[in-house]
């Protein structure tokens, strides 16, 4: 298995090791060195030792090229990044979930195998497993080996629950994500049992949590903060610095993707996510999200116009901008906003609340002030 990885993106050349977070960016010279030398025997360039020795501490010299370095071709498409939906269905309950449906439903393990394999022909580097709960697929931990195979640097966006079932445990430790990000409900087993409508959900999420930080694993927490547990938010801060490198908060409830609005019931008064000013991202253009059939979109809540990749091939992502470009369009509630140019809500985030009928303080930040139509 290789234990370094060399891709282009975008303009620049990167080199990195699965499940490290560091890396550095090669020399075109450099990179076109390890690609004429990818399927060789040959043993690493000395530069190259030097590097992995630097910043992971490595000792490659006279290692073979194959397997030590993957080396990814170039491609003439220009993505990055993907979120995968595996499947959506969950082993919790959550009340704020924004999937519309959680059914257990989705493609054939060939057919997952091929859409990893066109996700790996554009360009698509950083893959992110998500759903519904990941880890339950039947076929994820085969889909997970394959695409960290053809060279992806994997996340696993995860409730928690099953990350200390040894064979998933086993899995993880061989073939190291590039990160692991924990959704974390509460800092006890009420508030996340009332979040999540499971029993033992806290209980399980922290033995899943306590496992990868034993086994040395990246990991993330991402805190959500709801009306359940808002009274816990210091101690799930200084719970969540514990056990994991990098902690985030989300306290912005979006109703489902397509505009219903149950979710919104557990939004917590008082904690609206206060960002920066939204800027445009690059959803459709350089990233995209693909549901469990296959079905491209520009990210998981702008699922207008779906391309189905398993139909249409990479070909299908041409008309992925376009699509993109028109759902970021300010119409509806927004148009002839005079705050537009400081909102810190997209624009497909802010059609599904304006749908679901959500009350204007429940995602616009500037509220009620002049200038924001009603």
């Amino acid at each position: 298995m290789h234990q370094l990885l060399a891709s282009p993106q975008q303009n620049a050349y990167l080199l990195a090791r699965p499940g490290y977070r560091n890396g550095a960016r090669l020399p075109e010279l450099h990179f076109n060195q390890l690609l004429d030398a990818a399927a060789s025997d040959e043993p690493v360039p000395a530069w190259l030792a030097r590097m992995a020795a630097d910043a992971w501490g490595l000792d490659l010299a006279g290692a073979p090229m194959n397997p030590t370095v993957l080396v990814r071709p170039r491609t003439a498409w220009n993505y990055s990044r993907a979120t995968w939906e595996i499947n959506k269905g969950c082993n919790f309950n959550c009340e704020h979930c924004f999937l519309a449906q959680r059914t257990f439903e989705g493609m054939t393990r060939q057919d997952k195998f091929r859409l990893i394999d066109m996700l790996r022909d554009a360009g698509v580097l950083w893959l992110q497993f998500t759903g519904g709960e990941p880890t339950i697929d039947k076929d994820f931990p085969a889909a997970y080996e394959y695409a960290y195979r053809q060279g992806m640097l994997l996340e696993i966006l995860t409730n928690g629950s099953r990350l200390a079932h040894r064979p998933l445990l086993d899995l993880l430790t061989r073939l190291r994500p590039h990160k692991t990000t924990v959704s974390l409900y509460g800092a006890s087993d009420a508030s996340a049992e009332a979040l999540t409508r499971t029993p033992g959900a806290f209980t399980r999420a922290l033995k899943g949590l306590n496992a990868i930080q034993e086994a040395g694993l990246n990991t993330e927490i991402a805190i959500i903060i709801t009306k359940h547990n808002a009274h816990e938010v210091d101690a799930m801060r200084t719970l969540a610095r514990e056990l994991s490198d990098t902690v985030t908060e989300y306290a912005t409830i979006s109703p489902t993707y397509d505009g219903q609005p149950d979710p919104l019931a557990a939004q917590a008064p008082g904690f609206l996510d206060r960002h920066s000013a939204f800027a445009g991202c690059p959803a459709g253009h350089t990233f995209f999200h693909v549901d469990p059939f296959g079905q491209a979109t520009m990210c998981k809540v702008g699922r207008e116009n779906p391309i189905s990749l398993l139909d249409t091939g990479l070909d299908g992502l041409t008309r992925l901008p376009g699509i993109a470009d028109a759902q970021m369009l300010r119409t509806g509630g927004c148009a002839g906003c005079k705050l537009s140019g400081t909102c810190r809500v997209c624009r497909p985030l802010a059609k599904s609340s304006q749908e679901a009928k959500a009350p204007l303080e429940t995602y616009c930040q500037h509220g009620q002030r002049k200038g924001v139509p009603a």
